[in-house]
């Protein structure tokens, strides 16, 4: 039930300072002590708030009319696109209807708040909507706005329909940057201090930047690696004009790297870095590591078929496979070649394989890793079905190899197919220390949209879940704790 308030009035306090005293309909006394608060902390508060409701707080008082527009965080999102039905809807409306009459809806709106907002500095500022570059002088406006206000976390979450970029995607423009296009290309990386519009914004306070379906160039991701001193984390979603990433230097900040489904790299350099965390999701490209002591974190998640890419991909992250501790690999359709030893993943400690469950020799492969990674304490299985009748699929027998220091297995994508529950027996028989399974029978993969494609058969979840609940758990000793979710 709601609450309203019938009545309010002032009161004196002990120390003789007057206070707000708020009445319900229930006439209960509520004292409104954070309207008390310093407005720096009342602005603080509001910035935790989605952007909406913390206009809303305009309404509470006379103080707080304004506290919104002084907000560090302008997370310009008017409806939820984390839900599927809500990007499908977008994605149906004809071109006229979403590019021309919602997106300049949008662009009108964020308008309109940037116009408002007061404070002196924002910590994150996030566009996401259908947007391509009919809008490019608003989004140019915006980011200059957000530079102005030396910004932390810069997000362009612009949206397209289908899964890959698009020749008319919103480009970065390089004025500001401080050059045009032909003066960046023929004078190289500009720096720090080397005059322009660069000098006047700044781009000292940038910490995180997130671009999808942002065109930027391998020069353009170089300066901000080298003019953003700290600068920890970069995401490139489908970045159309991407074809050389350099990361390269031990005095570039950057310890996050996310690449994703940008079709035209063809070339990855990364050498004397202090990079931490790797993630790419793409075709199998050349990748030259050199001198990354601290990458502890990779995944790597190929769109393609490579009959190899096990072979190939150890070999190029051989420089770092000594201390890699977490692991997340998609190799279904790799063929699993019995003669090919998996170098061993000494400090790895978190393992996640994206696989063909009915694959013959999946669990032969399983075993492969199981060996490359002694120490291993933490297994993910994400399943795939990949052949046309599921329930004769044939799995051949794999050796035993028992592990004594996994202690925790999570199934995901689990069905109460014959080839998905020789995985979990084969596990149960060989992981020695096993103390907790998790079967999950809710896929982990997406598509290269980033949306998970709902290909799934009426009540299949449901199904592999009571499967999994009254079959596989009968199976399970009362020493393991098992978990369905």
């Amino acid at each position: 039930m709601s609450t309203t308030f019938q009545s309010v009035q002032l009161k004196d306090d002990e120390s003789g300072k007057r206070r707000k005293i708020i009445k319900d309909d229930d006439h209960k006394v509520v004292e409104d002590r954070i309207s008390e608060l310093p407005y720096e902390v009342i602005v603080s508060i509001v910035s935790l708030l989605p952007l909406k409701e913390a206009v809303a707080t305009s309404i509470l008082s006379r103080r707080w009319r304004s506290v919104w527009s002084s907000t560090t965080t302008l997370n310009l999102e008017t409806v939820n696109f984390e839900d599927l039905e809500t990007v499908n809807y977008f994605c149906q409306l004809d071109y006229d209807k979403r590019d021309q009459e919602e997106g300049q809806k949008y662009v009108n709106w964020v308008n309109h708040v940037l116009e408002q907002h007061s404070g002196q500095s924002i910590e994150r500022f996030r566009v996401i909507f259908f947007l391509d570059n009919e809008f490019s002088s608003s989004i140019d406006k915006w980011v200059q706005f957000a530079m102005e206000k030396r910004v932390q976390t810069l997000e362009l979450d612009l949206l397209t329909t289908g899964g890959g970029w698009h020749d008319d995607d919103y480009t970065f423009p390089y004025k500001l940057l401080g050059m045009e296009k032909e003066e960046f290309a023929s004078n190289g990386i500009p720096s720090l201090g080397s005059g322009g519009y660069y000098n006047n914004i700044g781009f000292k306070s940038l910490k995180v930047i997130h671009f999808r379906h942002v065109g930027v160039t391998g020069e353009v991701v170089e300066f901000f690696l080298s003019n953003c001193p700290l600068l920890e984390r970069l995401s490139l979603d489908v970045a159309k004009n991407l074809v050389n990433l350099r990361v390269v230097g031990p005095s570039i900040a950057l310890k996050y790297l996310e690449i994703k489904y940008c079709q035209r790299l063809r070339n990855i350099e990364i050498c004397d870095s202090n990079i931490v965390s790797f993630i790419y999701c793409g075709s199998l490209i050349p990748l030259h590591l050199k001198n990354v002591p601290l990458l502890v974190d990779v995944t790597y998640y190929k769109w393609k078929a490579y009959a190899e890419f096990t072979r190939i991909l150890f070999s190029q992250f051989s420089p770092c496979l000594s201390h890699i501790e977490i692991l997340k690999l998609d190799i279904r359709e790799a063929v699993y070649n019995q003669n090919h030893v998996l170098p061993i993943l000494a400090n790895l400690r978190h393992l996640q394989l994206l696989v063909d469950a009915d694959y013959h020799w999946s669990l032969g492969r399983l075993a492969s890793f199981m060996k490359a990674s002694p120490y291993m304490q933490r297994l993910v299985l994400g399943l795939n079905m990949k052949t046309s009748n599921k329930k004769i699929a044939k799995i051949e027998k794999a050796a035993e190899c028992p592990h004594y220091y996994l202690k925790e297995v999570e199934i995901s994508g689990y069905r109460g197919y014959k080839c998905c529950v020789k995985h979990v027996m084969y596990l149960k028989k060989n992981v020695v220390a096993l103390e907790k399974i998790v079967i999950n029978p809710v896929r982990f993969w997406c598509a290269p949209s980033g949306y998970e494609i709902n290909v799934l058969k009426v009540d299949e979840e449901q199904n592999a879940r009571d499967h999994a609940i009254q079959y596989l758990k009968q199976k399970m000793p009362s020493t393991i704790e098992y978990v369905c979710l």
